[in-house]
């Protein structure tokens, strides 16, 4: 999905930082730690979990610092075609403007906009610090979603897909755990108690489902930033979704499938997700958690 040449926005939409060493140590080392790491995070993990989860400590500072000021090198859709920090800038645009229309048509509630870091090296979040190998991910605390596009490597070098839609889905996916936030569903997001059919992978399907309700919208209308979404890129963003599913992550890191562990859902069960929102748009057909609440 690209954007539209002659957009240009009104004013920055991300903050860009940029900061030391690793903030976070893996133990284990090799890159399957860094990777189960940077995708249990991508589509929402909180950091300050990690430790738990992979025996992590704190290392190097976590020190951050804004980039000096200097000019701004994301002012056209143009820019956004050719490079993925625009990239990501200009998605949250797009994301914000569906959201800004269909949470309240759908779900009675105002859309407020989440911050949008763009960061190198490491940074510290409300949740607590992060690096690279972290990935991207929304920190609730804070209301910020945070995205270093070293990940994006990472993530083709495991199956996903290195076009466009496919890296939009990933903001797309972040800004859907803000929603989350809003209609105050988020925090029945359990870690601690995985399972195929546990909140954490509800919430996560759930998210993959508003991220599909993004891709309806974003190339409608006449204010659409983007220009109209073609099967092939679909398909990509479909090899990151089969990429990410736990079943895949687990077959990576050279264990078993262990379905009770899950905190994702399935490569099947995220790709379902997102095509039901894609195809339908509509928040009650991505309603994982039985609420009934959405017109």
């Amino acid at each position: 999905m690209t954007f539209r040449n002659d957009f240009q926005k009104s004013s920055a939409r991300a903050e860009r930082r940029s900061g030391g060493g690793r903030a976070i140590a893996v133990g284990g080392g090799g890159i399957g730690g860094l990777v189960l790491i940077g995708l249990y995070l991508l589509l929402g993990g909180d950091p300050g979990q990690l430790g738990q989860l992979t025996g992590a400590q704190n290392n190097q500072s976590s020190q951050t610092a804004q980039q000096s000021p200097g000019e701004d090198p994301c002012k056209t859709g143009e820019d956004a075609n050719s490079r993925i920090d625009c990239r990501m800038e200009f998605t949250g645009i797009s994301v914000d403007r569906v959201w800004e229309e269909q949470l309240p048509a759908q779900a009675g509630i105002e859309y407020t906009t989440p911050g949008l870091v763009l960061f190198e090296g490491s940074t510290q979040s409300g949740c607590g610090a992060a690096s690279s190998s972290t990935g991207p991910f929304y920190c609730p605390a804070d209301q910020t979603a945070y995205f270093d596009t070293e990940f994006f490597s990472t993530l083709e070098r495991m199956g996903g897909g290195n076009g466009p839609l496919a890296q939009e889905y990933v903001v797309a996916h972040e800004f859907a755990h803000h929603i989350q936030r809003l209609e105050g569903t988020l925090g029945r997001s359990n870690y601690n108690e995985p399972g195929p059919d546990s909140d954490a992978v509800k919430i996560e399907l759930q998210a993959d489902c508003y991220a599909g309700i993004w891709a309806h919208y974003a190339d409608k209308g006449p204010d659409a930033i983007l220009e109209p979404l073609s099967d092939e890129q679909v398909a990509d963003a479909l090899k990151t979704t089969k990429a990410i599913g736990d079943d895949t992550i687990q077959q990576h890191s050279g264990g078993g499938v262990q379905p009770d562990s899950w905190t994702h859902g399935s490569a099947e069960q995220r790709t379902k997700a997102f095509l039901t929102g894609y195809k339908s748009g509509k928040m009650s057909q991505c309603d994982t958690l039985e609420r009934g609440v959405y017109s």
